[in-house]
């Protein structure tokens, strides 16, 4: 009758027999095994996806200012060519100045329609006038060369427009060239006098109530 091999239960070899010690200790001890580190390559791989979700977001930032500058390109393309064209606008309009004491003849005529049709077309791609003559003086819009004496407008009003400005869209391609409106000396004078005489009626009142 063969013998039997003994069978070699040598431990730290039997991982069946590693995990029931295991559960025994915690049984006895009443404490819980700590849990296991994350490894270096999970460590890792977190730190990769944390660099991707900042590259992602720089990524993201960097095409809306692309298209916000393509839309700006588009919006604002022709600046240079309407600003180039605004004398040519100028000297029809001189010309018109000009010709206003015969306004009848077909030179001025020719002119007139010229110039309509041009600004007509000019509006379509955005190009339009800025009001001046009688407006509010803005110096946002407005350059003021010289200062006009008006008894007729309040102080601070464009009196009269010297070269006419315009905008592109909502950017102001040129400015207004205007003369701005200021009380006549004399009148400022009296209406200085007049507040002067007010004060010091109110005073002396104040003075009998007291």
């Amino acid at each position: 009758m063969a013998e039997r091999e003994p069978i070699d239960n040598a431990p730290g070899e039997d991982p069946d027999e590693e995990l029931v010690v295991a559960e025994d200790q915690e049984e006895q001890t009443g404490e819980e095994t700590p849990e296991p580190r994350l490894p270096a390559d999970a460590e890792a791989l977190q730190e990769l996806n944390n660099k991707y979700l900042r590259l992602y977001a720089e990524f993201d930032n960097y095409k809306k200012r692309v298209n916000k500058d393509k839309e700006e390109l588009v919006r604002y393309g022709n600046e240079s060519l309407l600003y180039a064209l605004l004398p040519a606008i100028d000297n029809l309009e001189l010309a018109l100045k000009h010709g206003a004491c015969d306004p009848k003849t077909g030179v001025v005529q020719g002119v007139e329609i010229t110039l309509k049709e041009l600004q007509r077309t000019l509006e379509k791609f955005g190009l339009t006038r800025i009001g001046a003559v009688g407006k509010k003086f803005d110096p946002a819009v407005h350059h003021a060369m010289t200062q006009v004496e008006r008894a007729d407008m309040e102080e601070k009003m464009v009196a009269e427009e010297l070269r006419a400005g315009y905008r592109y869209h909502d950017k102001v391609l040129r400015p207004s060239l205007v003369a701005v409106s200021v009380k006549p000396k004399k009148a400022a004078e009296a209406e200085d006098e007049d507040s002067t005489q007010r004060a010091q009626y109110d005073i002396e009142e104040n003075i009998e109530e007291e």
